[in-house]
């Protein structure tokens, strides 16, 4: 099969391609039509851009139907998704099969393709990792490849069915959850117990026209989107209104303009997971491999001269190992009432209070509510847990402070997007000498965080980017009239910092807390979990 298949694409490029840009090239030339006015009247699509679409009409009481690979989203392949899958929800190993069986696909028709890749990426995974990935890792990719135009067509009608030939346990959670999709038909897997076998349920591949055919009956959708094959041509013709989307149309206009900004996403994305950064495209994937035991060994090193050199000299060798490491604003003179200066940061990574420590070039402590024994042993700085006991945690960070100065991130977990959770107050009510800083983080392949992998392997995957980059920036300490000193309640000190450091990042201040992001991400509210831990937030 797979040689009649080899030898079906090599007549096809060979016959079908030459005899195409010959026809082109007639065309072009204007062999039959040498008006070139009477030539484009006459060149007329068979169905109109999905630009053309009205959307002023009234549309709440209509019904569309459209597919989402290829249409609803910009890129035709879907491979990506189900390299996340595989990555994410699987392993290392079964996405480098997954990656040695991309030429295959090339020469394989829609349904064998979707066949090999549903076998790799599904065979023998557990339905819960599927379905966490579709919860906290698809949706992120998702949102950044919809296309606005189709997007807008979709949002403006009253029903919204979608028919797709990928698999239904992949795009459902997306669908229904960010575009209120009604319903959403796709290919079925097969199942034993709690386990994917890899085999696609005895239903087969979803044919979208027979779909739309069985659940609509005799009742046509009002608007069909789909793209320019003939297999969607067939489907959207079931439709009273069908609108293609014409990549060359779009390529001709500005493309950018075919993406959804991220103020019109239908529901913000604040989190997600998953430690891959990019879209794992074949090609983006092959260079993730190939630099992977690079990026472990300089990892390594950067590591080593974070917790063995000196500041100075481990600035200079992490710069030209490719870290980035921005600093902005003085460390501000500290008084003379004896205790220590209390650094109030944003959270981005684990790595938030050595990266202070290192700017600063001096030994800070870190207080933190949750920490991996490995993140001890390798933190260059001194780490203390708190224990969500607000009397005990008020004691310990007093001491601390007599001590010297202090490291704390009071929105109690990571966010990697532009956003800022919810801060305790707890740390208002302990210190009057307080200096905001702002953290931000930027990475190009790893992501230095995760709320259900392994923990005490975030800092390395954070190192393993090949340019890192840290931009820290220390605001003005905080006037006495606004601290608990001056007369202000401990909720509005904590209330008041979180503004000050959205307004200097950039960022979107919210009431969500790690509880939020632990119940949406890992579904569980954490890994400690006590009475006393929503008691330290402000209203």
């Amino acid at each position: 099969m797979i040689l009649l298949r080899l030898a079906e694409w090599f007549l096809y490029k060979l016959l079908a391609n030459s005899c195409y840009r010959a026809a082109m090239k007639v065309k072009n030339s204007g062999f039959f039509f040498k008006n070139s006015s009477f030539r484009s009247a006459h060149q007329i699509p068979l169905y109109p851009n999905i630009s053309k679409c009205n959307l002023h009409g009234i549309r709440k009481s209509e019904t569309v139907a459209c597919d989402i690979q290829g249409t609803l989203l910009r890129s035709e392949s879907f491979f990506p998704y189900f390299m996340l899958v595989a990555f994410e929800g699987g392993s290392i190993l079964r996405a480098l099969f997954l990656l040695l069986s991309s030429p295959l696909l090339l020469v394989l028709d829609f349904e064998l393709k979707m066949r090999v890749m549903v076998f790799i990426t599904f065979c023998g995974m557990k339905l819960k990792n599927v379905e966490s990935v579709g919860r906290a890792v698809l949706p992120k990719f998702f949102l950044e490849n919809l296309n606005v135009h189709v997007y807008e067509v979709l949002m403006s009608a009253g029903s919204r069915v979608v028919f797709t030939g990928v698999p239904r346990v992949m795009v459902e959670g997306f669908l229904k959850e960010y575009l209120s999709v009604d319903c959403v038909k796709g290919t079925e897997l097969h199942t034993v117990g709690n386990h994917f076998t890899g085999f696609v349920s005895s239903s087969g591949i979803l044919v979208k026209h027979r779909a739309l055919k069985e659940f609509i009956g005799e009742r046509k959708p009002d608007i069909g989107i789909g793209n320019s094959s003939l297999h969607d041509h067939l489907f959207i013709s079931l439709c009273k209104e069908a609108y293609v989307v014409n990549k060359e149309d779009e390529k001709a206009n500005n493309t950018s303009s075919s993406i959804l900004p991220r103020e019109k996403y239908p529901k913000p994305l604040v989190f997600h997971d998953g430690r891959l950064a990019f879209l794992p495209t074949p090609l983006a994937t092959l260079a993730m491999f190939i630099w992977l035991p690079i990026g472990i060994l300089l990892s390594i090193f950067r590591i080593f001269i974070g917790i063995c050199l000196p500041y100075k000299i481990a600035i200079f060798l992490g710069t030209l190992s490719g870290v980035k490491l921005r600093l902005k604003g003085t460390d501000p003179p500290r008084s003379e009432n004896g205790k220590g200066v209390l650094y109030v940061c944003s959270h981005r990574t684990l790595l938030d209070p050595v990266f202070l420590s290192t700017s600063l070039g001096k030994p800070l402590t870190a207080v933190t509510y949750s920490l991996s024994k490995m993140s001890e042993i390798l933190a260059p700085i001194r780490t203390v847990r708190l224990t969500r006991s607000r009397e005990r945690d008020g004691e310990a960070m007093q001491r601390l402070l007599s001590e010297g100065d202090l490291v704390v991130c009071p929105e109690g977990t990571t966010c990697r997007e532009p956003y800022l959770l919810r801060f305790s107050s707890l740390f208002a009510e302990l210190a009057d000498e307080i200096v905001p800083v702002a953290m931000n983080t930027s990475v190009s392949m790893f992501y230095g965080t995760t709320a259900s992998g392994l923990k005490c392997l975030d800092p390395i995957f954070f190192l393993m980017n090949p340019r890192p980059c840290y931009t820290v920036e220390i605001l003005e300490k905080l006037p006495k009239e606004l601290t608990c000193a001056g007369g202000k309640s401990s909720h509005e000190v904590a209330n008041y910092i979180q503004r000050q450091l959205g307004a200097a990042l950039g960022f979107e201040c919210t009431n969500l807390t790690r509880r939020d992001k632990y119940l949406m991400l890992a579904g569980n509210e954490g890994v400690v979990e006590d009475q006393s831990s929503r008691t330290n937030n402000p209203n």
